[in-house]
């Protein structure tokens, strides 16, 4: 049919207990919409990771005998269209090869892989035949084969990962969710049992019986592991779903963006009614996807709605090509006109979209020979002027009818008595949300991310897009205080700032207590502050949830922990849209069941929970003495390493002279690490 794919779904379950497998298939199964190209499932019972793919549909790719074979309480599995690499089977989904550390499932598209490739090639790392998967795949496996943990190995690889992505990875023991800081592709989390479950879509949930929890943030990491849930933002939320989801891709029982897609797709036929009311006996809808924005012009005008073409839902996906005169007839084959309904009757006929507009002209001829007197047809989203590069099978810009002609051609092209389409205003108010949340690049030209080289193939283009990881304008920073201290991680911050150090603004101060004397810092550089302190401890986690809606008021994508002495809950992390970072005085390790190892070989007091100046004064047992700067997370006192700073002790060295040495290096580490994260 002449309909862009959505190239890909991904599922993946985590569950003692849990058949993974098995609920991955079922998972997969309602996502069959997303990917008909081929479907893969892999699965670990937390000692070795088998995997079982092919080619065709869900139902066609696994038996029985397969499933029995993977077995295992973690499982990802990945329902596929052909992506940048072909459709050749050895580009099948998910990546990882027998008995691997590793594997990993990717819904989206990386526009630009120049970047990811050079990295890859200098180090010593064959790239030619691999598609934007595998290439991600392979970076984060270097990684793991260096002794990186799994979290650490995927925050140092997601900076080239320059595109849309959702990726379910998963390792012997491990679930990691990740979602790209535009969030273009959806991605959601449920509970199921006492496990957890990450879907493209709700409905899949549904299917499963599993519960919906929230969604990916985009921008954020989700390990799944036998503590849980751990959420890290390795970058600010910066939400431009692609706005076709509601339209067309998604299912319409599926939550998106706390909309029902059902109801939606209904607005969009409420509007049109509103836009473009015409005087008809019929209205029939294409489907199935435009069922809904058909029922909603029917209601709206009070006209007839009718199932005037039947679907063939049984023809699914065969590897066996017809002929000639019946590949010409493919149409017909899915679509079959209900006579009664359609001849003498003035139709109006609805699609959710004219892509290419070549089914709809074959489709169109087809009701006129039912007996139609006259044909409208209807699309209820805008023309679609401009290709997509961030995972939908869209062709190139000259294929796309609406690039090429104008509304008067295509009615004439088609064959119609008129052509109307939905208004962009008007789908926006379908939606009954901002336009701002959305990626609306196939109707624009306004791409949000860097679509690289393919700019130069786009006529009319608005915007080419930007890295993932920018923001286009200098990231805002709230730094966070109380009064153990003089401010001076405050002031370290804003000297830097003044010397053009970072690339930051310092828009925020906010105090737990009244009289941190970081305060008079905020007051002489004129940066507004706040006081906001927890009054009542049994109300932690709706001060947490309010400090982060404080945050993303003001348009914070950076919160500085710097002294902050009370404790944030997880609430906190939660509500917050970007990146926290923490000053630890102790060396945080990688993992938290290791110890980070001093020059001398000596294993490193982590300090966790301790005040500064009880951690200080336990250096002094050492010969050296250091702190981490890193991302916060659900965890106290723990998360990636930002920066390490590190210092010799010395003999007569007490708990002052140490801390105001230890201080200084800190305040650098600090700079490193705002500049890590303002830089990229």
């Amino acid at each position: 049919m002449d309909k862009p794919k959505e190239k890909c779904g991904i599922f993946g379950v985590y569950g003692k207990g849990l058949e993974a497998a098995r609920y991955t298939y079922f998972g997969l199964f309602a996502l069959q919409h997303r990917g008909q190209e081929s479907s893969g499932i892999a699965a670990s019972n937390g000692k070795v990771i088998k995997s079982h793919k092919g080619k065709g549909l869900v139902p066609q790719v696994y038996t029985e005998k397969n499933l029995q074979k993977l077995k295992g309480y973690i499982a990802i599995g990945h329902n596929r269209y052909s992506t940048s690499g072909g459709s050749s089977s050895e580009h099948n989904q998910p990546v990882s090869s027998e008995n691997d550390i590793i594997s990993l499932a990717h819904n989206g598209n990386l526009p630009s892989t120049v970047s990811l490739k050079k990295f890859l090639s200098a180090l010593g790392i064959y790239t030619n035949g691999n598609n934007d998967s595998e290439l991600m795949y392979m970076l984060i496996k270097y990684y793991l084969v260096k002794k990186y943990p799994i979290e650490k190995a995927i925050l140092e690889a997601l900076p080239l990962f320059k595109g849309a992505f959702c990726l379910v990875i998963m390792t012997k023991d491990k679930l990691i969710a990740v979602r790209d800081p535009f969030g273009i592709r959806p991605l959601s989390i449920g509970r199921l049992n006492n496990g957890f479950v990450v879907s493209s879509e709700t409905c899949a949930l549904d299917t499963i019986n599993a519960t919906y929890l929230r969604d990916v943030k985009p921008g954020e990491m989700v390990v799944i592991d036998k503590k849980g849930i751990t959420s890290y933002m390795f970058a600010p939320s910066q939400e431009k779903l692609d706005v076709f989801e509601f339209i067309y891709f998604a299912r319409p029982d599926s939550m998106l963006l706390g909309k029902r897609v059902y109801n939606v797709r209904r607005n969009l036929g409420k509007e049109l009614a509103k836009e473009c009311p015409i005087d008809a006996d019929v209205v029939i809808p294409v489907p199935d996807s435009a069922i809904p924005a058909a029922i909603g012009y029917a209601q709206t005008l009070n006209l007839p709605f009718e199932y005037g073409l039947v679907k063939n839902r049984y023809i699914g996906r065969t590897f066996i090509m017809p002929e000639q005169h019946l590949r010409e007839r493919a149409v017909q084959m899915k679509l079959n006109p209900i006579k009664e309904v359609i001849e003498g009757k003035r139709v109006i006929l609805i699609d959710d979209s004219i892509v290419r507009g070549t089914t709809l002209k074959k489709l169109v001829e087809m009701v006129k020979k039912a007996g139609a007197k006259e044909i409208h047809l209807l699309s209820s989203c805008p023309p679609v002027r401009f290709p997509d590069f961030y995972g939908i099978d869209t062709p190139n810009q000259k294929n796309l009818i609406a690039s090429r002609k104008t509304i008067s051609q295509i009615k004439k092209h088609m064959k119609a008595t008129s052509v109307y389409y939905l208004s962009y205003p008007g789908m926006i108010r379908a939606t009954g949300l901002s336009e701002n949340v959305f990626c609306t690049s196939c109707f624009t030209g306004d791409y949000p991310i860097d679509i690289g080289a393919n700019a130069k193939l786009v006529n009319g283009i608005k915007n080419k897009g930007k890295n993932a990881f920018q923001n286009g304008k200098k990231e805002r920073i709230a730094v966070l205080i109380s009064n153990k201290g003089i401010g001076s991680n405050l002031k370290a911050i804003i000297d830097a700032r003044k010397q053009n150090k970072i690339k930051a603004s310092i828009d925020l101060v906010i105090s737990d207590k009244e009289d941190a004397l970081g305060l008079n810092h905020a007051r002489e550089n004129k940066i507004p502050f706040v006081i906001k302190a927890l009054k009542n401890k049994n109300k932690r986690e709706e001060y947490g949830k309010k400090l982060g809606e404080l945050l993303n008021k003001s348009n914070i994508t950076i919160a500085v922990l710097a002294g902050f002495t009370t404790i944030l809950p997880n609430s906190y992390f939660n509500s917050f849209k970007g990146i926290t970072i923490n000053i630890h005085p102790g060396l945080i390790p990688d993992e938290k069941k290791k110890t980070f190892i001093f020059p001398d070989g000596t294993k490193a007091p982590w300090n966790q929970g301790l005040i500064t100046e009880n951690a200080v004064s336990n250096f002094l047992k050492f010969k050296y003495a250091g702190s981490t700067i890193h991302l916060a997370t659900h965890e106290a006192d723990f998360g990636p390493v930002l920066t390490r700073k590190i210092i010799k002790t010395k003999p007569n060295d007490n708990v002052n002279t140490l801390y105001l040495r230890l201080k200084k290096e800190e305040h650098k580490g600090l700079i490193e690490s705002i500049k890590k994260l303002t830089d990229r």
